[in-house]
């Protein structure tokens, strides 16, 4: 057995830290490990000394900016657990020389899954079917089938690519759109502007990252201009729509459903779209099955010892 590196790692994420398998895998490789034992939701000064004295980290979804940056000076890599790197200050990190460990991919079938699975349940009305029940009401409500939808995905990385392969066994006409050519597009797939997607699309299922450039992508006026009784999904960040927009085009029956993941705030304890009967929410769960807790975890103990400069990262 190989002698374990004796650099200190912290590990902020509470998945990991709950997982025996991960902190096993992890300790196998380093001898010095602080986990989050205490499942703290780590931000600010609280982020700060928990990462204070470790050359490594492990995050998931905590911010990381200047502000915390300058107080660890001894901090030289950070590894990603999950794909999302939109609370990550990229300039930040390289204005430090703190390394960055990401893998791209990891939970793309289990956050694809989710996405059919909202899609379902919201054409279904499997949420307010249950209540009913419980409710001692015993009313059949009416849906509808996947089966042969219009269902339009914007972004086709590796979720969006993932949920068009699920998509084609219920025969949808699957529309794309990305900011880049699709490269190897599938047979079954329509690479349209976003105007086109919008238009023609009955559900609408969000899969592209959140940055200045996304950042309320479903505006009011994109919103407006979808197709009457469409659905949208977003299992991918909570900026990418503008909820107020959301709310009023659900409220007006402009849009027929949505199934929110994410929200911009997060819990979404004020949020008036948690009054609305035709909204399913869940508690930022794309991520969370087993499988992908394992697979982001291990994607990230790799990262330690294989992070890249930021510069080279964007090349």
């Amino acid at each position: 057995m190989s002698e374990r590196d004796p650099t200190p790692v912290a590990v902020t994420s509470r998945s990991f830290s709950r997982n025996e398998v991960l902190r096993s895998e992890l300790l196998a490789r380093y001898e010095q490990v602080t986990f989050n034992d205490e499942g703290l939701s780590l931000g600010g000064d609280s982020l700060v000394d928990f990462l204070a004295g470790h050359p490594m980290a492990i995050t998931a979804l905590e911010k990381i900016d200047d502000g915390i940056l300058d107080r660890l000076p001894d901090l030289k890599v950070i590894s990603k657990v999950g794909v999302g790197i939109d609370m990550i200050d990229l300039e930040a990190m390289e204005r430090h020389d703190v390394r960055l460990g990401w893998a791209r991919g990891t939970n793309a079938r289990s956050v694809s899954e989710l996405a059919l699975a909202l899609m379902l349940s919201l054409l279904r009305n499997l949420p307010s079917a249950a209540r009913l029940v419980r409710q001692g009401e015993w009313r059949q409500l009416q849906g509808s089938t996947l089966t042969d939808r219009t269902v339009g995905i914007i972004g086709f990385g590796h979720v969006g690519r993932d949920l068009g392969g699920l998509l084609a066994a219920f025969s949808c006409r699957v529309l794309a759109y990305d900011v880049a050519p699709i490269a190897n597009l599938p047979s079954h797939v329509e690479q349209v502007s976003l105007e086109s997607l919008l238009s023609a699309s009955e559900i609408v299922t969000l899969h592209t990252v959140l940055n200045d450039d996304t950042r309320n992508l479903l505006d009011r006026e994109r919103i407006a201009a979808m197709c009457p009784g469409a659905l949208i999904i977003n299992t991918s960040r909570g900026g990418l729509v503008d909820e107020d927009a959301l709310y009023d085009a659900l409220s007006s029956d402009h849009l027929g459903g949505a199934a929110l993941d994410v929200f911009s705030t997060e819990p979404p304890l004020d949020s008036p779209l948690l009054d609305l009967d035709q909204v399913i929410v869940t508690p930022h769960v794309g991520g969370s099955t087993k499988e992908a807790v394992l697979a982001m975890g291990r994607a990230a103990i790799a990262g330690l010892g294989e992070a890249l400069p930021i510069a080279e990262l964007r090349s």
